[in-house]
Protein backbone atom coordinates (compact mmCIF):
# COMPACT_ATOMS: atom_id res chain seq x y z
CA UNK A 1 0.00 0.00 0.00
CA UNK A 2 -0.94 2.30 -1.57
CA UNK A 3 -1.46 0.57 -4.73
CA UNK A 4 1.10 1.67 -7.25
CA UNK A 5 1.65 0.15 -11.25
CA UNK A 6 3.10 -3.06 -9.66
CA UNK A 7 -0.29 -3.92 -8.17
CA UNK A 8 -2.15 -2.96 -11.12
CA UNK A 9 0.31 -5.34 -13.31
CA UNK A 10 -0.08 -8.32 -11.17
CA UNK A 11 -3.92 -7.85 -11.00
CA UNK A 12 -4.16 -7.82 -14.70
CA UNK A 13 -1.94 -11.02 -15.29
CA UNK A 14 -3.72 -12.99 -12.68
CA UNK A 15 -6.67 -11.62 -14.55
CA UNK A 16 -5.42 -13.14 -17.86
CA UNK A 17 -4.84 -16.51 -16.27
CA UNK A 18 -8.20 -17.50 -14.76
CA UNK A 19 -11.66 -17.52 -15.10
CA UNK A 20 -12.51 -15.86 -11.71
CA UNK A 21 -10.56 -13.69 -10.34
CA UNK A 22 -10.97 -12.33 -6.43
CA UNK A 23 -8.31 -9.51 -5.37
CA UNK A 24 -7.96 -9.07 -1.52
CA UNK A 25 -7.65 -5.79 -0.09
CA UNK A 26 -6.85 -6.30 3.59
CA UNK A 27 -6.45 -3.44 6.13
CA UNK A 28 -5.90 -3.25 10.02
CA UNK A 29 -7.18 -0.53 12.28
CA UNK A 30 -3.47 0.25 12.15
CA UNK A 31 -1.82 1.00 8.99
CA UNK A 32 -1.49 4.92 8.03
CA UNK A 33 -3.69 4.02 4.45
CA UNK A 34 -7.41 3.52 5.86
CA UNK A 35 -8.53 0.62 3.90
CA UNK A 36 -11.59 1.70 2.57
CA UNK A 37 -9.60 4.42 0.64
CA UNK A 38 -7.14 1.57 -0.72
CA UNK A 39 -10.33 -0.20 -1.47
CA UNK A 40 -12.02 2.46 -3.01
CA UNK A 41 -8.94 2.87 -5.49
CA UNK A 42 -8.27 -0.64 -6.47
CA UNK A 43 -12.47 -0.16 -7.50
CA UNK A 44 -11.87 2.51 -9.49
CA UNK A 45 -8.49 1.06 -10.87
CA UNK A 46 -9.58 -2.05 -11.70
CA UNK A 47 -13.81 -2.14 -12.73
CA UNK A 48 -13.41 -5.32 -14.55
CA UNK A 49 -11.73 -7.54 -11.39
CA UNK A 50 -13.73 -8.37 -8.20
CA UNK A 51 -11.93 -6.10 -5.76
CA UNK A 52 -12.98 -7.44 -2.38
CA UNK A 53 -12.02 -5.97 1.33
CA UNK A 54 -11.48 -7.33 3.95
CA UNK A 55 -11.04 -5.40 7.19
CA UNK A 56 -9.90 -7.12 10.26
CA UNK A 57 -7.03 -7.48 13.37
CA UNK A 58 -5.79 -10.90 12.14
CA UNK A 59 -1.76 -11.83 12.47
CA UNK A 60 0.03 -10.43 9.92
CA UNK A 61 3.01 -12.37 10.22
CA UNK A 62 3.67 -16.73 11.03
CA UNK A 63 5.57 -15.23 13.90
CA UNK A 64 2.41 -13.39 15.57
CA UNK A 65 0.52 -16.10 15.89
CA UNK A 66 0.78 -20.44 16.23
CA UNK A 67 -2.41 -20.46 13.89
CA UNK A 68 -1.18 -18.02 11.81
CA UNK A 69 -1.88 -19.56 8.30
CA UNK A 70 -5.30 -21.70 9.27
CA UNK A 71 -6.75 -18.04 10.52
CA UNK A 72 -5.76 -16.61 6.94
CA UNK A 73 -7.12 -19.88 5.18
CA UNK A 74 -10.34 -19.17 6.56
CA UNK A 75 -10.80 -15.31 6.48
CA UNK A 76 -9.84 -15.70 2.48
CA UNK A 77 -12.21 -18.87 1.74
CA UNK A 78 -14.48 -16.30 3.92
CA UNK A 79 -14.01 -14.10 0.55
CA UNK A 80 -13.84 -16.69 -2.11
CA UNK A 81 -15.68 -19.84 -0.91
CA UNK A 82 -15.07 -21.67 -4.21
CA UNK A 83 -12.03 -23.63 -4.79
CA UNK A 84 -8.83 -21.96 -5.26
CA UNK A 85 -6.46 -22.95 -8.33
CA UNK A 86 -3.63 -20.24 -8.29
CA UNK A 87 -2.34 -18.06 -5.77
CA UNK A 88 -0.72 -14.76 -7.27
CA UNK A 89 1.77 -12.14 -5.33
CA UNK A 90 4.78 -11.09 -6.09
CA UNK A 91 6.46 -11.95 -2.69
CA UNK A 92 8.03 -15.68 -1.45
CA UNK A 93 5.01 -15.79 1.53
CA UNK A 94 2.37 -16.99 -1.79
CA UNK A 95 4.06 -19.93 -2.05
CA UNK A 96 2.89 -21.19 1.38
CA UNK A 97 -0.51 -19.50 1.38
CA UNK A 98 -0.78 -21.63 -2.02
CA UNK A 99 -0.39 -24.82 -0.22
CA UNK A 100 -2.46 -24.01 2.85
CA UNK A 101 -5.05 -23.37 0.29
CA UNK A 102 -4.22 -26.22 -1.97
CA UNK A 103 -3.27 -24.06 -5.06
CA UNK A 104 -0.81 -23.56 -7.31
CA UNK A 105 1.68 -20.58 -6.29
CA UNK A 106 2.80 -18.00 -9.13
CA UNK A 107 4.91 -15.23 -8.24
CA UNK A 108 5.16 -12.37 -10.41
CA UNK A 109 7.84 -10.49 -10.32
CA UNK A 110 9.33 -10.59 -6.97
CA UNK A 111 12.52 -9.09 -8.21
CA UNK A 112 10.75 -5.88 -8.86
CA UNK A 113 12.66 -5.73 -12.30
CA UNK A 114 9.39 -4.39 -14.45
CA UNK A 115 8.55 -2.07 -11.77
CA UNK A 116 11.12 -1.22 -9.31
CA UNK A 117 8.95 0.53 -6.68
CA UNK A 118 7.32 -0.69 -2.98
CA UNK A 119 4.35 0.52 -1.35
CA UNK A 120 6.84 1.59 1.54
CA UNK A 121 8.49 3.98 -0.65
CA UNK A 122 5.76 6.04 -2.20
CA UNK A 123 4.65 6.29 1.41
CA UNK A 124 7.95 7.65 2.30
CA UNK A 125 7.92 9.86 -0.51
CA UNK A 126 4.92 9.97 -3.45
CA UNK A 127 6.27 13.01 -5.18
CA UNK A 128 9.54 10.97 -6.18
CA UNK A 129 7.33 8.11 -7.31
CA UNK A 130 4.60 9.97 -8.87
CA UNK A 131 4.06 7.99 -11.81
CA UNK A 132 4.29 5.14 -10.22
CA UNK A 133 1.09 5.83 -8.23
CA UNK A 134 -2.40 4.59 -9.13
CA UNK A 135 -3.84 7.33 -10.86
CA UNK A 136 -7.13 7.33 -8.09
CA UNK A 137 -5.09 7.15 -5.34
CA UNK A 138 -2.63 10.49 -6.32
CA UNK A 139 -5.00 13.62 -4.74
CA UNK A 140 -5.29 11.95 -1.26
CA UNK A 141 -1.34 12.57 -1.56
CA UNK A 142 -1.53 15.93 -3.40
CA UNK A 143 0.01 19.18 -1.91
CA UNK A 144 -1.88 22.28 -3.14
CA UNK A 145 -0.72 25.67 -3.39
CA UNK A 146 -3.02 28.70 -3.96
CA UNK A 147 -2.80 32.18 -4.74
CA UNK A 148 -5.03 35.17 -3.18
CA UNK A 149 -5.34 38.65 -3.30
CA UNK A 150 -6.64 41.72 -5.35
CA UNK A 151 -7.14 42.04 -9.10
CA UNK A 152 -4.48 42.38 -11.61
CA UNK A 153 -1.68 41.27 -9.54
CA UNK A 154 -0.65 38.55 -11.27
CA UNK A 155 -2.29 35.35 -10.31
CA UNK A 156 -2.83 34.00 -13.00
CA UNK A 157 0.35 34.47 -15.04
CA UNK A 158 2.15 33.18 -11.77
CA UNK A 159 -0.06 30.36 -11.92
CA UNK A 160 0.99 29.17 -15.47
CA UNK A 161 4.72 29.95 -14.05
CA UNK A 162 4.48 28.28 -11.26
CA UNK A 163 2.72 25.09 -12.46
CA UNK A 164 5.45 25.24 -15.45
CA UNK A 165 8.34 25.10 -13.42
CA UNK A 166 6.94 22.44 -10.98
CA UNK A 167 6.18 20.46 -13.88
CA UNK A 168 2.38 20.50 -12.66
CA UNK A 169 -0.74 21.72 -13.60
CA UNK A 170 -2.54 24.83 -12.81
CA UNK A 171 -6.32 25.58 -11.63
CA UNK A 172 -7.29 28.59 -13.38
CA UNK A 173 -10.13 31.07 -11.42
CA UNK A 174 -13.03 29.75 -12.36
CA UNK A 175 -14.78 32.95 -11.06
CA UNK A 176 -13.52 34.93 -14.03
CA UNK A 177 -15.23 32.68 -16.93
CA UNK A 178 -18.23 32.83 -14.82
CA UNK A 179 -18.41 36.35 -14.92
CA UNK A 180 -17.67 36.52 -18.64
CA UNK A 181 -20.91 33.84 -19.47
CA UNK A 182 -23.41 35.09 -16.90
CA UNK A 183 -22.68 38.71 -15.38
CA UNK A 184 -21.33 40.95 -18.60
CA UNK A 185 -24.26 43.30 -19.85
CA UNK A 186 -24.83 43.10 -23.35
CA UNK A 187 -22.86 45.97 -23.51
CA UNK A 188 -20.00 44.09 -22.39
CA UNK A 189 -19.80 46.07 -19.09
CA UNK A 190 -19.40 44.48 -15.78
CA UNK A 191 -23.11 43.94 -13.78
CA UNK A 192 -21.14 43.97 -10.31
CA UNK A 193 -24.81 44.96 -8.79
CA UNK A 194 -26.47 41.84 -9.92
CA UNK A 195 -24.40 38.98 -8.42
CA UNK A 196 -26.24 36.74 -6.05
CA UNK A 197 -25.38 34.40 -3.14
CA UNK A 198 -26.37 31.24 -5.39
CA UNK A 199 -24.91 33.01 -8.60
CA UNK A 200 -20.99 32.76 -5.82
CA UNK A 201 -21.85 29.69 -4.37
CA UNK A 202 -22.92 28.06 -7.84
CA UNK A 203 -19.13 29.78 -8.99
CA UNK A 204 -17.27 28.04 -5.84
CA UNK A 205 -18.90 24.91 -6.03
CA UNK A 206 -18.15 24.73 -9.82
CA UNK A 207 -14.58 25.56 -9.06
CA UNK A 208 -13.99 22.89 -6.72
CA UNK A 209 -15.45 20.19 -9.19
CA UNK A 210 -13.03 21.41 -11.92
CA UNK A 211 -10.03 21.08 -9.44
CA UNK A 212 -11.04 17.49 -8.00
CA UNK A 213 -11.34 16.41 -11.55
CA UNK A 214 -8.46 17.73 -13.27
CA UNK A 215 -6.13 16.44 -9.27
CA UNK A 216 -5.82 13.12 -10.34
CA UNK A 217 -3.96 13.81 -13.74
CA UNK A 218 -1.62 16.78 -12.06
CA UNK A 219 2.20 16.23 -10.50
CA UNK A 220 2.63 15.84 -6.72
CA UNK A 221 1.63 19.63 -6.51
CA UNK A 222 -1.46 21.70 -7.79
CA UNK A 223 -1.01 25.27 -8.26
CA UNK A 224 -4.41 26.64 -7.50
CA UNK A 225 -5.37 30.44 -8.90
CA UNK A 226 -7.77 31.37 -6.21
CA UNK A 227 -10.06 29.06 -4.11
CA UNK A 228 -13.04 29.45 -2.22
CA UNK A 229 -11.70 31.80 0.45
CA UNK A 230 -11.05 34.08 -2.45
CA UNK A 231 -14.92 33.80 -3.38
CA UNK A 232 -16.14 34.39 0.03
CA UNK A 233 -14.28 37.64 -0.21
CA UNK A 234 -15.42 38.73 -3.38
CA UNK A 235 -19.33 38.08 -2.05
CA UNK A 236 -18.40 40.39 0.94
CA UNK A 237 -17.63 42.95 -1.74
CA UNK A 238 -20.53 42.17 -4.02
CA UNK A 239 -23.26 41.57 -1.86
CA UNK A 240 -22.12 44.11 0.59
CA UNK A 241 -22.21 41.21 3.61
CA UNK A 242 -20.65 38.18 4.36
CA UNK A 243 -22.41 35.09 2.19
CA UNK A 244 -23.48 32.65 5.48
CA UNK A 245 -23.39 29.66 2.92
CA UNK A 246 -19.90 30.50 1.44
CA UNK A 247 -18.83 30.90 4.88
CA UNK A 248 -20.29 27.38 6.00
CA UNK A 249 -18.69 25.98 3.14
CA UNK A 250 -15.01 27.17 4.04
CA UNK A 251 -15.14 25.86 7.71
CA UNK A 252 -15.54 22.54 6.33
CA UNK A 253 -13.62 22.90 2.95
CA UNK A 254 -10.18 20.60 1.98
CA UNK A 255 -8.14 24.08 1.61
CA UNK A 256 -5.21 24.39 0.45
CA UNK A 257 -1.96 23.38 2.30
CA UNK A 258 0.08 26.75 1.52
CA UNK A 259 -1.23 29.98 0.48
CA UNK A 260 0.67 32.52 -1.39
CA UNK A 261 -0.49 36.11 -1.31
CA UNK A 262 -0.24 38.70 -3.64
CA UNK A 263 -0.03 42.65 -2.99
CA UNK A 264 -1.64 45.60 -5.27
CA UNK A 265 2.24 46.88 -5.06
CA UNK A 266 1.42 46.71 -9.07
CA UNK A 267 -0.63 48.61 -11.31
CA UNK A 268 -4.64 47.36 -12.15
CA UNK A 269 -5.16 47.30 -15.76
CA UNK A 270 -9.04 47.24 -16.69
CA UNK A 271 -9.44 44.60 -19.14
CA UNK A 272 -13.23 44.90 -19.26
CA UNK A 273 -13.75 42.29 -17.10
CA UNK A 274 -12.37 43.25 -13.44
CA UNK A 275 -14.75 45.22 -11.12
CA UNK A 276 -12.17 46.82 -8.24
CA UNK A 277 -9.52 49.34 -9.02
CA UNK A 278 -9.94 51.60 -6.79
CA UNK A 279 -6.54 51.58 -4.32
CA UNK A 280 -8.79 51.28 -1.10
CA UNK A 281 -10.55 48.67 -2.51
CA UNK A 282 -7.55 46.57 -3.47
CA UNK A 283 -5.76 47.12 -0.25
CA UNK A 284 -9.36 45.64 1.53
CA UNK A 285 -9.21 42.43 -0.55
CA UNK A 286 -5.66 41.61 0.73
CA UNK A 287 -5.85 42.66 4.32
CA UNK A 288 -9.26 40.43 4.20
CA UNK A 289 -7.60 37.87 2.71
CA UNK A 290 -4.59 37.82 5.09
CA UNK A 291 -7.56 38.21 7.96
CA UNK A 292 -8.91 35.02 6.66
CA UNK A 293 -5.93 33.15 6.36
CA UNK A 294 -4.62 34.01 10.08
CA UNK A 295 -8.22 33.15 11.25
CA UNK A 296 -7.86 29.81 9.90
CA UNK A 297 -4.74 28.89 10.68
CA UNK A 298 -3.34 28.76 7.39
CA UNK A 299 0.21 29.30 6.11
CA UNK A 300 0.87 31.69 3.89
CA UNK A 301 3.93 34.31 2.03
CA UNK A 302 3.30 37.42 1.13
CA UNK A 303 4.19 38.28 -2.29
CA UNK A 304 5.24 42.14 -2.82
CA UNK A 305 7.21 44.63 -4.81
CA UNK A 306 6.41 46.52 -8.26
CA UNK A 307 8.47 44.59 -10.13
CA UNK A 308 7.08 41.43 -12.05
CA UNK A 309 10.35 39.17 -12.07
CA UNK A 310 11.10 40.06 -8.79
CA UNK A 311 7.48 39.01 -7.59
CA UNK A 312 7.90 35.65 -9.75
CA UNK A 313 11.13 34.94 -8.15
CA UNK A 314 9.69 35.44 -5.04
CA UNK A 315 6.50 33.22 -5.26
CA UNK A 316 8.94 30.50 -6.99
CA UNK A 317 11.24 30.45 -3.87
CA UNK A 318 8.87 30.63 -1.33
CA UNK A 319 7.02 27.31 -3.28
CA UNK A 320 10.38 25.73 -3.07
CA UNK A 321 11.00 26.01 0.25
CA UNK A 322 7.46 25.31 1.35
CA UNK A 323 7.71 22.14 -0.35
CA UNK A 324 11.11 20.95 -1.05
CA UNK A 325 11.83 22.51 -4.32
CA UNK A 326 15.13 22.00 -6.71
CA UNK A 327 15.45 25.18 -8.62
CA UNK A 328 17.37 23.98 -11.71
CA UNK A 329 15.20 20.57 -12.46
CA UNK A 330 11.78 22.01 -10.66
CA UNK A 331 11.76 18.18 -9.28
CA UNK A 332 11.25 17.94 -5.52
CA UNK A 333 10.52 15.95 -2.67
CA UNK A 334 8.18 16.17 0.34
CA UNK A 335 6.82 13.56 2.64
CA UNK A 336 2.86 13.32 2.58
CA UNK A 337 0.67 12.94 4.22
CA UNK A 338 0.94 15.00 6.99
Amino acid sequence: MPPHRGHIFLCNTASRMVDELTVLVCSTDLEPIPGKLRYAWMREALPHINIAHMHRDIPQKPDDHPDFWNIWRRAIHEFHPAPIDRVFGSEPYISRLAKELDATPLLIDPERVIFPVSGSAIRENPAKYWNDLVVTSRPYFQKRLCLLGPESTGKSRLADTLAAHFGTLAMPEYGRRFDIDHMQGEDGNAKGQNWTEADLVLLANTHIAMREAMAPEAGALLIEDTDIIQTAIWAEFLLGAPSPVLEEMIAGAALADHYLVLSADVQWIDDGVRYAGDDNVRRWFFDDAIARLQKLGLSYNIIEGTDWAARTARAVGFAEQVFGGNRTSGAFDFKQPS
